[in-house]
């Protein structure tokens, strides 16, 4: 297993956005979802990147240990990491055998017997639940609601520390009845212990520009930062203590 080898767009070592406290951020390469808010067109192509074997990766990794204090660590994003569930178990697997905590950055588009044996070796994870419905799930996304919502059942059964995640488009999923899908997820999911809102930013439509194809929601705008915060905060107040 520790052999198995993945396709890796690319790498950042001090990552501090993707998990708590510092990380080493992998970004695998490959996604079966076509997402409105993607920031990473130019990980799609699951030929595209750089091939790595789990054990050689997570030796890099250990390099940053030091920098990783007592809550940081690793952390797998993408893309989508559940495409490549095989190696990014070997990687989990290999970071814990040195001491390394590990955390699954994923939209919970695949639940499979890999991913489970992925999820055996995953700390934590940030999940992206992207909107309200299936309709929306979609129109802007390219899959149905139903497998992120039993990936998010497949983490509360397993008791996996989980920070709930959704970027804030406005008119799509900025309204209360948004809001009380999230409530009510947090309240029926107690391993979900943290919840960040992210504003929808246009900057990576340069890269769509770049690579020839269209940026989906081009035509929306951006939202207000302090009132998306503000959300945030008032869902917060359904965590678990």
């Amino acid at each position: 297993m520790n052999g198995r080898k993945g396709r890796v767009h690319s790498i950042q070592t001090l990552g501090t956005l993707d998990g708590p406290g510092v990380r080493f951020v992998v970004f695998l390469q490959g996604c079966p979802l076509r997402c409105g808010v993607c920031h990473n067109p130019d990980t799609h192509d699951p030929t595209g990147g750089r091939e790595y074997a789990a054990t050689a990766l997570a030796e890099r990794a250990l390099r940053y240990r030091e920098y990783f204090g007592r809550e940081g660590g690793v952390t797998l994003s993408g893309g989508e990491p559940l495409l490549q569930a095989d190696f990014a178990a070997a990687f989990f697997k290999e970071c814990h055998a040195r001491g390394l905590h590990t955390c699954l950055d994923t939209s919970g588009c695949i639940l499979s017997g890999a991913v489970r044996t992925l999820l055996s070796h995953t700390d934590r994870v940030l999940l992206d639940i992207k909107y309200k419905n299936d309709a929306l799930y979609r129109t802007h996304v390219g899959c149905g609601i139903d497998t992120p919502l039993s990936f998010l059942a497949e983490l509360s059964a397993r008791n996996i520390p989980t920070t709930l995640r959704q970027v804030t488009v406005p008119r799509l999923n900025d309204d209360a009845e948004n809001d009380a899908f999230l409530a009510e997820l947090i309240h029926s999911h107690p391993n979900i212990d943290a919840i960040e809102l992210l504003p929808f930013r246009k900057l990576c439509s340069v890269k769509y520009e770049n690579l020839g194809i269209p940026f989906p929601l081009a035509h929306y705008p951006e939202p207000d930062a302090s009132a998306v915060a503000a959300r945030e905060h008032a869902l917060s107040a359904f965590l678990c203590k």
